[in-house]
């Protein structure tokens, strides 16, 4: 293994956390924490997610040694894993790190159910619940058109780096830079976090248009509407829309809504050919955040905000309404001026 100067850690093995060390060894020595010892075998095998692992990457399981080593550090797992993670490794992070998570997903302090009602206050981003649960204040967030499979076959690619500290973003697109990927930067972090979010349950829509057979006429009309939709939830939860504009908003929706590798979009396509939530778990690994995006949706509807197409997916995966009937009603759906959410 050659000799380099940075060393970057990466918490998560998975094939995103995988393509995204496999960035970053492109500039310095990697450190992939998995936790799992069968992952740690199959990566120091090379047989992990399809993945050829760069030379310039280490697996490892000690997180002492770990944090020790690793200044910058790129979580990349699931949202409902996220906080453990941090109760693990928060004796070893000082605030000196430096964290840039690239999760797409929510974390709720309360159990989600029909008849629960959220306050805002109690749905954290990815960087609010780091701050919240370690002693690390340098934060940002990895977000845009970033399908795991395509960086693995190294296809050209755009991601944002979003902070609100310029040191942060300066030190993520050192990181990451590559002739193959243009890396931005934002200090839109809340609004780059959340567009991030939100595109995944307009992807499970989008999958269910596909699933069904429906042409690109009616996924760009969902697409077009998904995008206002998340807009006006953003704006009603205290949320800039700027990033919903660019690479980690419009960018981020559009490949995840196109792509049948997407989770979300799997998602969708499994609910247009009739299967339960049960059944469709059955058939992934992890289930897809855009389901439970959908019920953080449900449960903060008290914010005023109008969302028919996260309410219509809601009724589909927990109310058993039939695709046919939910597709009617969002061609029924009075609508306002065309792109009135621009202000």
């Amino acid at each position: 293994m050659t000799k380099l100067q940075e060393t970057y850690g990466v918490i998560g093995a998975g094939s995103f956390g995988t393509a995204v060390a496999n960035l970053l060894a492109e500039n310095g020595r990697v450190l992939l924490y998995a936790r799992s010892k069968k992952a740690i075998e199959n990566i120091k095998n090379n047989t992990h997610r399809n993945q050829d692992i760069h030379e310039n990457i280490e697996v490892t399981n000690d997180i002492e040694s770990f944090c020790k080593q690793c200044n910058l550090i790129f979580p990349v797992i699931p949202s409902d894993s996220f906080r453990y993670m941090l109760d693990d490794f928060k004796p070893y992070l000082k605030a000196s790190h430096i964290l840039i998570h690239a999760t797409k997903g929510l974390h709720v302090e309360h159990n989600l159910g029909e008849d629960v009602v959220l306050k805002k206050e109690s749905v954290y981003t990815m960087s609010e619940l780091i701050l919240k649960n370690t002693g690390v204040v340098r934060v940002g967030c990895m977000a845009g058109p970033n399908l795991a499979s395509e960086l693995a076959l190294k296809q050209p690619a755009a991601t944002v780096i979003a902070s609100q500290f310029n040191e942060v973003i300066d030190e993520g697109q050192k990181a990451l830079k590559s002739t193959r990927l243009r890396v931005y930067g934002s200090n839109e972090l809340r609004g780059v976090e959340l567009a991030g979010v939100l595109k995944n349950y307009v992807a499970i829509s989008a999958g269910i248009i596909a699933g069904i057979g429906y042409g690109e006429n009616s996924k760009a009309m969902l697409i077009t509407r998904g995008m206002a939709e998340s807009i006006y939830i953003a704006k009603a939860l205290g949320y800039n829309e700027k990033a919903f504009l660019g690479i980690a908003g419009v960018g981020d929706l559009i490949a995840t809504c196109n792509s049948p590798k997407s989770r979300n979009n799997t998602v969708g396509r499994y609910l247009a050919e009739g299967k339960t939530l049960a059944e469709i778990k059955e058939n992934m690994s992890e289930v897809a955040e855009g389901v439970k995006t959908v019920q953080i949706i449900h449960s903060l509807k008290n914010y005023g905000f109008k969302s028919p197409i996260a309410d219509i997916l809601y009724r589909i995966i927990f109310n058993d309404l039939s695709v046919e009937n939910a597709l009617e009603f969002l061609m029924r759906f009075p609508t306002s001026e065309d792109a009135d959410y621009i202000s």
